[in-house]
């Protein structure tokens, strides 16, 4: 581990003047140049691209080792890739992914090495983040070293709202006032809810949900009887009347009309571009927002969901969802091994995650300080301090079995095609099957 250290501090020197030939220790300290295979949620299109690959550039620089780097968006479809190629023995040697339900496939399989385990040998493993933070997986272990954490919350497109005579959004903000604001923004022709029920309508399900529950009860699953019929209860009652309000949504008119078929990117854009008024994203949208839209950042504010019921408006969803994990078939090979632990070690420094928090949450023991903040993130550290309360996404405590098939649904749902009970029905009968 000392051997480890002593080549990430040496990684800002080897950026500033080494060659990528030319590690600073010296290539004759190592025997050979590990390609490192890993997987991570830093697609093309995430906020924090570029950061990471100039994380990327710095671990190789340090080490002499090369990154052959698959990532991709996160959506349903890369989740799926990436529980496929751990059945077809195509696993990456480091993964980046969700630390929750969706993870289980690959740990129960024992296809991923535990911290507990990568610590008799490398003692100082993850010993910068606190422990309280890190996810325990069933068999009481944690597989996962934490990176940046998350908040999901609404963007407004404030050039859009000012346009259509409608206020930004504060912390009391109701769902009344937010339908009422909706119907001003399409009368004046413009799109009220930039989302993508084809691709990413998971956002807006989260906070149904919320909206129909409260924050403390916002984690329960319904469940299904020995019959596979849905548990007529609060919980199930809630996410039906969550799909209901995305559907009511829908019948006003206030998606974009190509909602059923349009991708994400294609939905944020419109955002971006002035077309849309709100938007419900995450913390990583202020940097991608920050970088792909300089020339009308002051046009975008962080805002509140609005909330109905027992919820408030303040009231968010937020943690630390997702984290590192090595794989076993990494570990069986001791040079790989050493790489894959160099890098995980090196992406969760307080140096390189420095580089990743504005905003976000983080389990760096010692955290991190931010200054210089642009109007964006600024909002967004204004909107933090009055959070009232955060919950992890409840979507997480299901298997993505499940996920996919109630995110899939709910396209029939908001068309008449299927009732909002049958879609929830179908996805907790799947979920139940699952475990």
């Amino acid at each position: 581990m000392k051997r480890i250290i002593a080549l990430l501090l040496a990684a800002l020197l080897c950026l500033c003047g080494c060659s990528r030939e030319e590690p600073a220790d010296g290539p004759e300290e190592r025997e050979e140049t590990v390609v490192l295979n890993v997987v991570t949620s830093y697609g093309v299109d995430d906020g924090n691209r570029r950061i990471y690959e100039e994380a990327i550039a710095s671990y190789e620089a340090a080490t002499g080792n090369r990154v052959s780097d698959d990532s991709s968006v996160s959506n349903e479809d890369w989740k799926t890739k990436v529980l496929t190629d751990f059945m077809t023995g195509s696993e990456p040697d480091v993964l980046f992914y969700f630390t929750d339900a969706d993870a289980d496939p690959f740990i129960n399989a024992g296809k991923v090495v535990s911290i507990e385990e990568i610590r008799q040998e490398y003692p100082d493993y993850a010993t910068n983040m606190k422990e309280s933070m890190m996810a325990v997986f069933s068999d009481g272990k944690h597989y996962a070293v934490p990176s940046s954490g998350y908040w999901e919350t609404m963007f407004v497109n404030t050039a859009v709202l000012n346009k259509c005579g409608v206020q930004v959004p504060g912390p009391d903000y109701t769902w009344d006032q937010f339908l009422s604001d909706c119907e001003a923004v399409r009368e004046a022709g413009y799109t009220p809810i930039a989302c993508s029920l084809y691709e990413i309508p998971h956002y807006w399900f989260e906070f149904a949900v919320m909206n129909n529950g409260s924050l403390a009860d916002h984690l329960e699953v319904p469940t299904v009887d020995e019959g596979g019929h849905l548990v007529d209860d609060e919980v199930s009652r809630k996410w039906i009347a969550a799909l209901e309000d995305i559907r009511a949504l829908y019948e006003a008119g206030y998606f974009p009309e190509n909602t059923l078929t349009a991708t994400d990117a294609e939905t944020v854009a419109m955002f971006g571009e002035g077309q849309a008024a709100f938007l419900i994203d995450g913390s990583w949208k202020v940097r991608y927002f920050t970088q792909n839209y300089t020339y009308s950042l002051h046009d975008y504010a962080v805002s509140y969901v609005p909330g109905k019921g027992a919820r408030s408006a303040s009231d968010a969803v937020g943690g630390i969802s997702m984290g590192y994990f090595i794989t076993r078939k990494a570990w069986e090979d001791p040079a790989r091994r050493e790489a894959a632990v160099e890098f995980v070690f090196h992406m969760t420094s307080e140096e390189i995650l420095s580089t990743f928090v504005t905003t976000e949450v983080t389990a760096l023991v010692n955290g991190v300080e931010t200054t210089g903040l642009n109007s964006l993130q600024q909002s967004a550290a204004d909107v933090n301090v009055r959070i009232t309360g955060l919950t992890g996404a409840v979507q997480d405590a299901v298997s993505g079995e499940a996920k996919t098939a109630l995110f899939n649904n709910i396209q029939r749902v908001v068309t008449g095609q299927m009732t909002a009970a049958e879609a929830v029905e179908a996805a907790i009968r799947l979920n139940e099957n699952s475990q």
